[in-house]
C-alpha cells in the first residue's frame, strides 16, 4: 500500500469518527472500520493487527476518561496495611465495574486466542454473516426489552464476553455491539456498560495483538499510527457525550444502534 498525506489524512478522520461513536456507544469501531479499509484495498491481517493496537491504546484512555466523567465507577478502596490479607478483602476493595472488567478481560483471553489461531482458515462469508445475525438478534431483543428491569447476571455476561472476544480475535469487529448490548441483557446500566466495555476491549485488544505478534503477523504501521491519532482525538469529545445523554435514552440508541450495526453486516456480506 502507497500512503499519501491524503490518505493518511483520511484515515485518521474515519478513525476520529469510528472512535466517537464506539466511545459513545459502546461499539462501532472495528465494525465500521474493517469494511471501509477493505474498501481502500487493505488486506484482513494487515487491518486486524492495526485495530488491535489501536484500540488497545484508545479503548483503555476512554475507559479510564468515562471514570473521571463519572460514567462508570473503577474506583479501588484503599486497604488498611495492618489487617490481614485475604481474598474477600481484596474483592471487598474492588468496584463491581472494576469486577465486571477482569471478568470480561479473562473472558476474552481464551476466546481471542482461539479466534486468532483459526481466523485463516474459517470462510469470511460464514463469518460475517454470523457476526450480523448475532448482532442484530441482540439489537432486538435490547429494543423489546427497553422498558423492562432487567436483574444482574454475572453467568450472562460471562457468556457474552467470551462469544465477543470469539468475534473480534477472528474479524476484528462484533465485539462492542455484543459486550455492550449483552451487558444491558445481563442488567447493567447503559453508561456503565459503555465505560466497561471501552476499557475490557482495550484490555481484549491487547491479548489479541500479542497472540498475533507470536504468529509473526506483520504490523502495517503506518495505518496503526493513523488509527491510534484519530482515535484518541475523539476520546474527550465521546466521554463528554455520554455524561450528557439520559441513560434511558442511551439504551434506546445501543438498542438501534446495535440493530443497524447488524442488519448492515448480513446486508453486506451478502451483497
Amino acid at each position: 500500500m502507497e500512503y499519501t498525506i491524503l490518505l493518511i489524512l483520511s484515515l485518521i478522520t474515519i478513525a476520529f469518527f469510528a472512535e466517537y461513536i464506539d466511545s459513545s456507544l459502546g461499539m462501532g469501531y472495528g465494525t465500521s472500520l474493517v469494511p471501509v479499509l477493505l474498501l481502500l484495498g487493505f488486506k484482513p491481517l494487515e487491518i486486524v493487527p492495526a485495530i488491535f493496537l489501536s484500540e488497545f491504546l484508545t479503548g483503555t484512555l476512554a475507559g479510564f476518561m468515562h471514570h473521571k466523567a463519572g460514567n462508570v465507577d473503577f474506583s479501588i478502596k484503599k486497604t488498611n496495611f495492618n489487617d490481614e490479607f485475604s481474598i474477600a478483602s481484596l474483592r471487598k476493595s474492588i468496584s463491581r465495574n472494576t469486577k465486571m472488567v477482569i471478568v470480561i478481560a479473562s473472558c476474552s483471553i481464551i476466546g481471542t486466542t482461539v479466534a486468532v489461531l483459526i481466523a485463516v482458515n474459517l470462510p469470511e462469508y460464514l463469518l460475517k454473516m454470523y457476526i450480523g445475525i448475532l448482532i442484530t438478534i441482540i439489537g432486538i431483543y435490547i429494543l423489546f426489552s427497553f422498558k423492562r428491569e432487567i436483574e444482574f447476571s454475572w453467568k450472562r455476561l460471562i457468556g457474552i464476553s467470551v462469544i465477543a472476544s470469539f468475534n473480534k480475535g477472528l474479524s476484528g469487529g462484533g465485539y462492542g455491539p455484543v459486550v455492550t448490548g449483552g451487558q444491558l441483557l445481563s442488567g447493567v446500566n447503559a453508561k456503565n456498560a459503555i465505560g466497561i466495555t471501552s476499557l475490557a476491549e482495550g484490555l481484549t485488544c491487547a491479548v489479541g495483538l500479542c497472540v498475533y505478534v507470536l504468529t509473526d503477523t506483520h504490523i502495517e504501521w503506518v495505518l496503526a499510527s493513523s488509527l491510534i491519532a484519530g482515535g484518541l482525538l475523539s476520546i474527550p469529545f465521546a466521554t463528554a457525550t455520554v455524561k450528557k445523554l439520559n441513560a434511558e435514552n442511551l439504551k434506546l440508541y445501543i438498542g438501534v444502534a446495535t440493530l443497524f450495526l447488524g442488519c448492515f453486516t448480513i446486508i453486506k456480506t451478502i451483497i
